[in-house]
């Protein structure tokens, strides 16, 4: 796996791509382990996604040249990535932690391909869990005065510690737009619940006085517009009349957990892609 590679690529839906594709791998030596593709009728673009190796080298510069020529022919953005280059990640978390945890967990455990070199928390209460995990907290409070200040520090970190996704693991404040702009498609976030179902605060007492038979969580990728990005994965589990309030917040609190982990370890392994409001995973 140490010099295998993904591709990944999107463009216009035209005749001849995956021919040219796999000529390339063809013609350069390298055996295409996996690949998946997705032509969408609706916005006519294609997607795909290929796990290519082993190359003699950790090298793939000489893969630039024929893919920079086929990216204009077929007006295509692609990306080339060592299986084995972790994604850095930056989770941001208020008072609730069993997201941060299991993403931490899972981490540590080698069940996540990522790095969190930090955790940034409107609140200090969760900094012993990080540090119990040998990551570094950072404390950002913040007001609505304060707000674009906060998140300009926000924005630094990104750059210092050269993330590349940030993971929203119950971090219960708005983005603002800037902040959302400049981190387009790059911002995961988990819904305590089905959207746009039970919208705003204590969503697993609002299904109590309704009296759901399942509840669910929804991870996305987030937009300036609240709750209403790409969807990336939504799992359920079941209930019955005989549970409290709080019992399905820890059923909840297991859904969540298990729905964020999967987004992430998804994008980490470079199988997201985002089609205008929908995406795509393989």
């Amino acid at each position: 796996m140490a010099s295998d590679h993904i591709l990944t690529l999107s463009c216009p839906d035209k005749p001849g791509i995956v021919h040219a594709v796999t000529g390339i791998f063809a013609s350069q030596g390298h055996n295409i382990l996996d690949l998946q593709q997705f032509s969408d009728p609706v916005s006519e673009k294609f997607f795909m996604r290929v796990h290519f190796g082993p190359t003699p080298t950790p090298s793939t510069e000489h893969l630039a040249a024929p893919f920079d020529a086929l990216a204009g022919d077929y007006n295509m953005t692609y990306a080339i990535r060592a299986v084995a280059k972790k994604t850095r990640v930056l989770i941001m978390v208020s008072k609730t932690g069993h997201c941060l945890n299991d993403l931490l967990f899972r981490a540590k455990s080698g069940q996540l391909p990522i790095d969190v070199p930090l955790v940034v928390s409107n609140h200090p209460d969760l900094a012993p869990l990080a540090q119990s995990y040998g990551i570094e907290f950072r404390h950002l409070p913040v007001t609505r005065d304060t707000k674009a200040a906060q998140e300009e520090q926000i924005l630094a970190l990104v750059k210092e510690k050269d993330i590349e996704l940030v993971v929203l693991a119950r971090y219960m404040q708005v983005l603002s737009p800037t902040l959302c702009t400049a981190m387009s498609g790059r911002i995961i976030n988990i819904h305590h619940s089905f959207l746009p179902s039970f919208k705003g605060a204590k969503p697993y007492h609002q299904a109590y006085d309704r009296g759901v038979k399942i509840i669910g969580a929804t991870a996305h990728f987030v937009t300036a517009d609240l709750d209403e990005g790409p969807i990336i994965e939504q799992r359920v589990a079941r209930v019955d009349h005989s549970m409290s309030p709080a019992a399905l917040v820890d059923e909840g609190s297991n859904v969540e957990s298990q729905v964020l982990a999967a987004a992430v370890k998804w994008y980490a392994e470079q199988r997201l892609f985002l089609n205008n409001t929908k995406t795509v995973v393989f």
